[in-house]
């Protein structure tokens, strides 16, 4: 098993790239100095702005980061049902006296351009969701001196980023906050992704890379658990979503353990592909109807989302989060990885017969 990624930090912990405007430079930079390996996420930013961090970031640690791109889509959407979709929304747009957003913004969120600044600017760590990069990118970015990894959900997908020549792979579960990191949108699959602990040992058996996981993880057992299983690494986004440097609305934090939420759900509403967050008012009532159509959703909502967190109504808001929720910890960052880093060491005693199993 290859050392190289986790040679770049001290502690197996990644924080998850979370894009909205959640994974800011002080978080990663709080991460990165605390042992873990901070992520920036590129997605829904432009090309220039994702540069504009990487330097606010540089600035703020000397340790090893991440940044985060999201790959174009294909053009699969049935207009009709964007359309029909789009008349559903006209009643919230009333509701939060604004727009619906553009259903055309674009659909490869400035990929290329991004790519080129990876390039010409290269960072220790980049990782990509929704597909994979060709092969010749990875290899580019290789050869700049940056370590790939490229999200999976099935131990096919894993197979496919090894052929294309990635350094690792994050296994993500279905029990990730968030969007799923599937390859192709295929309505038909919705609700059958596989857990976590089942989905390492499936691509641990398919492929040679090194695997981080992710989905659901919020303690330091968890993460010794995953490692038990094969992992090289844990990825917590939701467990940093609480955190001071997170940059969430206020009211998505504290609806990560608000009783009012009880359970979380995968569901198209927000975006157009499946994602998982507190179950809300705009979830129940939007989500059986939501198309599957990614980035087009995704551009008719986001006026109306951010409407919703301007007017302070946590109810009309995307409220991503894993199904570990409710152990979210409102703590400083760097505080957040020691002491699941505490916990690493004390399962892991545990584990090994030295210590108390409770």
């Amino acid at each position: 098993m290859s050392s190289a990624l986790t040679d770049l930090f001290p502690h197996p912990i990644v924080q998850a790239p979370m894009a909205g405007g959640v994974s800011l430079p002080r978080l990663a930079a709080a991460v990165s100095d605390a042992g873990g390996l901070g992520f920036l996420a590129a997605g829904y930013k432009t090309a220039d702005g994702m540069y504009q961090e990487i330097k606010q970031l540089r600035g703020l640690t000397g340790r090893p980061f991440g940044v985060n791109v999201f790959i174009p889509q294909p053009e699969y959407a049935d207009p009709a049902a964007v359309e029909v979709y789009a008349h559903q929304l006209a009643g919230e747009a009333t509701w939060y006296d604004t727009e619906l957003g553009d259903r055309d913004s674009g659909r490869d969120d400035g990929y290329d351009a991004k790519l080129a600044v990876l390039l010409d600017n290269p960072v220790p760590v980049a990782s990509f969701h929704f597909g994979i990069p060709s092969s010749d990118a990875l290899e580019s970015l290789r050869r700049a001196g940056t370590f790939t990894l490229v999200t999976a959900t099935t131990p096919e997908e894993a197979l496919a980023v090894q052929y294309a020549g990635a350094d690792a792979v994050i296994a993500q579960g279905v029990e990730a906050g968030g969007h799923q990191g599937t390859h192709r949108d295929l309505p038909e699959q919705d609700g059958s992704g596989l857990g976590l602990l089942s989905l390492i040992a499936q691509i641990r058996e398919t492929v040679t890379i090194p695997i981080v996981a992710a989905g659901g993880i919020m303690r330091g057992s968890q993460i010794a658990a995953v490692l038990a299983a094969g992992a090289s690494a844990a990825q917590l986004g939701t467990a940093f979503l609480a955190t001071h440097e997170s940059g969430a609305h206020d009211l998505h934090k504290q609806a990560l353990t608000n009783p009012l939420y009880v359970r979380t759900e995968l569901t198209r509403a927000f975006s157009g592909r499946p994602a998982r967050g507190l179950v809300n008012r705009f979830l129940r009532e939007h989500g059986p109807y939501a198309p599957a159509a990614y980035p087009e959703v995704h551009h008719l909502t986001a006026p109306l989302r951010k409407a919703a967190a301007k007017a302070k109504d946590a109810q009309g808001m995307a409220l991503w989060a894993g199904q570990g929720h409710r152990m979210a910890r409102e703590l400083p960052a760097g505080q957040l990885v020691e002491i699941l880093a505490a916990e690493l060491d004390a399962a892991r005693t545990a584990l090994s017969g030295k210590g108390d199993l409770r």
